[in-house]
Formats: C-alpha cells, structure tokens, sequence
C-alpha cells in the first residue's frame, strides 16, 4: 500500500491544527477524572459531577481504563494510578467470579454482550500497552472469555449475548457488537502480536460490510437474526433506542469506514493479503453516510438515524457521530489524499467547535436537538471520554499499529 504525500495546506500538516488536536485532548481529560468511583467509573452529568447514587458501570469503566492508558502511555502525569484503578474494578467489582466474564454494572445484573466486552479487550489492550502491572492477566482473562464464549469460527463473526451462565443465548446478531469487536480484535493483534485476530476482523467486515452493507448501496445494516437475515423492521416501535434503533446509523458508517482502513494497513503491515474492497468500501461507506446525514432536515450536522429511503428519523445530533466523522475524514485523507476528505475534515471540526465542544462547563454537549442547541432525550449527561479523545488522537497518528501502539512511537 502507497499513501500519497498530504498537501502542505492540509490541516493534517498544520502545526497549529495538531497543536489544537493536542489542547482539546488536554482538556478532555481533566472532566473524565471526576467518573471515578469506588467499583470503577460511572457516568457523570452535564456538568461533569457524578449524580447521586452513581454506580460504576462496565462501559464506562471500560472506556475510561483504555483512554487513561492512551494519556498514560503519552506521558501525561496522574493517570497511570486512573489506569491501574480500571484494571482493578475490571478484575473485581465487575466480574463475575462465578461463572467468568463481566457484569454490565456493579449490581452483578444483566446478560453478558459482545459489545461490552469488546470494551474489556480493548481496556485490557490498551493497559497492557501502557505497561500497567495488572494488565497481562486481565488481558489473558479478556482473550479467554471471547474466544471460548463470543467468537463464532462457524460465522466468522461475535454472537451477540448471553445469560450470566452462558447457557442461553440471545436469537440476534449485531453489526454494532461486532464492529467494536473489529476495533478491539485490531488492538489484540497489536498487543499480542497474533494476526490470528487480523484474520477474524476481516471477516467480520467481509460479511456486514462487503456482504450486506456494500449490496445495500454501503448503507451499513444493524440488525439481524441468528442466521444472519437482515431485520430491517427492527426496533420500528423503539426508534431512537440507545444502541439498537431503528434503521440505518451514519455514524456507524464513518465507524466503519475508518476501522477498514486501519484494518487494510495492518494486514500489509503483517504480510498478510488485504483485499482491494476494504478501500472501496471505506470510500463507499463514507459517501453514503455524508450524502444522506449531512443537513439531511436542512439544518447543518448529522443526523442519528435514517430510514431505508434516507429520510431522518431521529434528528439530533449526537456526539460521537461527529468525533467518529472528522477522525474517519482524516483516515480516508491520509490513505487517499483526496481533497474531498479535507474538506469534510474541516467541515466537521468547524461543527464541532462550534456546536458540540463546550467550554463553559467543560467536555462535549452529547447531544443537540434538531436546532443545533443542547437535549438529554438520548444520551443525558457527558459520561463519554472515548470517542470525542480518540477523535483528537486518531488524525495525528498512522493508520497501523492500532491507537495504544501507535502512541508508544510518537
């Protein structure tokens, strides 16, 4: 794979702009510290103090453990101790000593889902990178739990959830869980040095996004049963479910769109064959999640969700669908070096600072309304470093190794 030469007026190549990359993560990190809890990390409120009664919860403590290794691993003092706390939760209050894996929060309550623990391997990955003592075993722990429990040679993909036994499973396949499973697969290899993972990542992408999303026009398809037929009706009474709604998900696409790349380079990196569609369909996923959210009410940003025929369904604006915009830009912009990416690059940063980016009360606003202004109907509070950091991280660094890795040579 050749890269070509950026242009010298690409943001990416501004001293300033990465300066500001590097600022806003310096920013985030303080607000984040506050989700600390006994038992982990919890979700903190718009004004980044923990509501009354808060408990830790894995996806929290999850995400917090893996971007306090990132700021750790950068040489930012007063995390390796932020690190080391995650690692004990994930080793303690939210694991089940019973029957193995973790619990979706310190009540010891709920099924256990690959999309959750995806979280944990990443954690355990990122730490492990981050040369915190704790980390190998839980590491081993993570591994142990996916492979035994989640991944499906069969299907080549993650089986969704299952009972706190293990015993009964969830009649649903999903591209969310599987897709942060590519994410944290990419970061086992890293860490591990098995491209065994490279392997399975490929073919996850092969069946949802070469399969299924490229034959619906990259339009990436969330929900399916467990034979894998797509469930375009699913959740059409729960529309803006938090992780399951309704229809089609731009943000997924950008998501997606990014993880293929990095997924193209570190098949090369290793010697292994990357196939010409994992750059096709990235540059397809993209434009058709750009085309049908972008001001797709008319109003500027991306919107949440579409229907099958493109029109909006949930109109707010989320978050992460931008931080995981700009940073899928700068991927296809660093392995193209297209203007179009630079353009869309800038887009999205000028929308975020201007609209998401709060530096009154500190982090992110979550979530706008249709008008732009600040709403809690989906995601209330700021409880989520993970996406808005690596959103600042990702554009600085190269698209192979993974993000832990990467940062140990910068």
């Amino acid at each position: 794979m050749t890269t070509p030469a950026l242009n010298p007026d690409s943001w990416l190549q501004k001293p300033a702009h990465l300066a500001w990359l590097v600022g806003e993560g310096m920013r985030l990190l303080p607000f984040a510290r506050a989700s600390r809890v006994d038992q982990g990390f919890a979700a903190l409120d718009a004004n980044g103090q923990l509501p009354a009664q808060a408990c830790a919860e894995l996806i929290h403590t999850t995400r917090m453990t893996h971007c306090f290794a990132l700021a750790h691993i950068q040489g930012v003092p007063g995390h390796a101790e932020l690190v080391d706390h995650g690692v004990a939760a994930l080793q303690g209050a939210l694991r089940d000593a019973e029957y193995g894996g973790w619990f979706a929060d310190a009540t010891g309550k709920g099924e256990k889902t690959a999309y959750l623990h995806a979280f944990v391997a990443l954690a355990a990955s990122s730490a492990a990178v981050a040369d915190r003592p704790a980390a190998p075993a839980l590491l081993d722990d993570a591994i142990a739990v996916l492979e035994t429990h989640f991944w499906s040679e069969e299907e080549g993909a993650l089986r969704e959830s299952l009972s706190r036994d293990w015993k009964q499973e969830e009649a649903y396949r999903g591209a969310n869980s599987n897709m942060h499973g590519t994410e944290a697969f990419l970061a086992l290899a890293d860490a591990t040095g098995d491209t065994v993972w490279l392997q399975r990542a490929l073919r996850i992408a092969e069946r949802l996004i070469h399969g299924h999303a490229a034959a619906r026009g990259h339009v990436v398809v969330e929900h399916f049963d467990c034979d894998w037929k797509a469930l375009p009706d699913y959740n059409d009474d729960n529309r803006a479910d938090l992780f399951r709604p309704y229809g089609s998900t731009p943000g997924h696409s950008f998501e997606w769109a990014r993880l293929l790349l990095h997924l193209e380079a570190a098949l090369q990196h290793a010697g292994l064959a990357a196939p010409g569609w994992l750059l096709q369909d990235a540059c397809g996923l993209f434009a058709s999640a750009s085309r049908d959210a972008w001001q797709a009410d008319g109003a500027p940003g991306l919107v949440y969700t579409l229907d099958w025929a493109s029109r909006p369904v949930v109109r707010a604006r989320l978050h992460w669908v931008h931080a995981e915009a700009s940073a899928a830009a700068a991927a296809l912009l660093r392995r193209t070096g297209e203007r179009i990416y630079e353009d869309w690059y800038r887009r999205i940063w000028e929308f975020s600072a201007s609209h998401l980016i709060d530096l009154q009360s500190g982090s992110w606003h979550h979530e706008l309304d249709s008008d732009n202004q600040p709403a809690s109907s989906i995601w209330p509070g700021k409880p989520d470093l993970y996406h808005a950091y690596q959103a600042v991280l990702l554009p600085r660094l190269p698209l192979t190794p993974s993000l832990a890795t990467a940062l140990t040579a910068v």
